[in-house]
């Protein structure tokens, strides 16, 4: 029987980026780079747990257009700017929510570092540029609320909608941690076959999970839904075997129900 052989190495490659690397899986049997590429690329990007912002209330905004006194962004630069807040939530359920609070007086540039500490919650990017007041007399106060996800959510799709709560505002929500999955396939020679496959995998995270956790998180992701096909089609072949077996009975069935009207016919014959 055709077999399709299993690759021999799997190295694992840091980048010069940050939360970057490379995996190179050789060599493939033909065409098989592109199988398990595809399928690697897909699940990376959409079905890796991580974490995002969900809300937000800024004290002075009833809605995203809103225009806040001593502050140099509008409400909807600083709600663009929160979406890209990258975090780590290390307790709750898919959907929890949790609030995190950013309070300043005085004239000041604010980043994600200025957002108050909480036992549950990392922030990787604490660079990140929120808002910045503009006069010693203003001040900026806002409640940022975060939760784990898969993918990405859109206000329409969220089981949970806080919109008819004064003040608060909800966002779309990206919480993938895979920011870029680039899959490359070269041929390598096996013997004197030259037409074998060598899966290369670039993926760039944005800082909440290392590269080679993502890739093997992936790859238990697709194991877990094979091995559930695998199960199912398990008793295929016990399947096979019943309906031989029943055909056998019904050849047996017919069988004997000829051989009676055989002698039938012949006694008749003899009458």
């Amino acid at each position: 029987m055709h077999k399709v052989v299993l690759p021999k190495k799997v190295t694992f490659s840091a980048g010069e980026a940050l939360h970057q690397g490379s995996v190179i899986v050789e060599p493939c049997f033909p065409g098989y780079g592109t199988t398990l590429g595809n399928s690697l690329r897909r699940v990376l990007l959409s079905s890796l747990p991580g974490a995002a912002v969900v809300g937000v209330k800024i004290k002075g905004a009833d809605h995203e257009f809103a225009a806040l006194e001593h502050v140099k962004e509008d409400g909807l630069e600083i709600l663009l700017n929160l979406k890209k807040l990258r975090l780590k939530i290390f307790s709750g359920a898919a959907g929890e929510v949790i609030k995190l609070e950013l309070k300043a007086k005085g004239e000041k540039k604010l980043t994600a570092k200025d957002i108050s500490k909480n036992s549950q919650v990392e922030i990787v990017n604490e660079d990140l540029h929120i808002a910045e007041i503009t006069d010693k007399q203003g001040s900026f106060e806002a409640e940022i609320f975060v939760s784990n996800g898969y993918g990405y959510v859109s206000i329409e799709n969220r089981e949970e909608n806080r919109e008819k709560e004064v003040g608060y505002i909800e966002l779309d929500s990206i919480f993938t941690p895979i920011q870029a999955v680039r899959v490359s396939i070269e041929n390598v020679r096996v013997g004197q076959m030259t037409d074998w496959d060598k899966l290369i995998v670039d993926i760039t995270t944005d800082g909440t999970i290392d590269y080679r956790a993502a890739f093997k998180a992936a790859v238990d992701i697709l194991v877990e839904q094979f091995s559930f096909l695998q199960e199912q089609a398990g008793g295929a072949d016990e399947d096979a075997a019943e309906v031989k077996k029943s055909k056998k009975k019904k050849t047996k069935k017919s069988e004997g129900e000829a051989t009676d009207s055989e002698k039938e016919t012949t006694e008749e014959d003899g009458k």
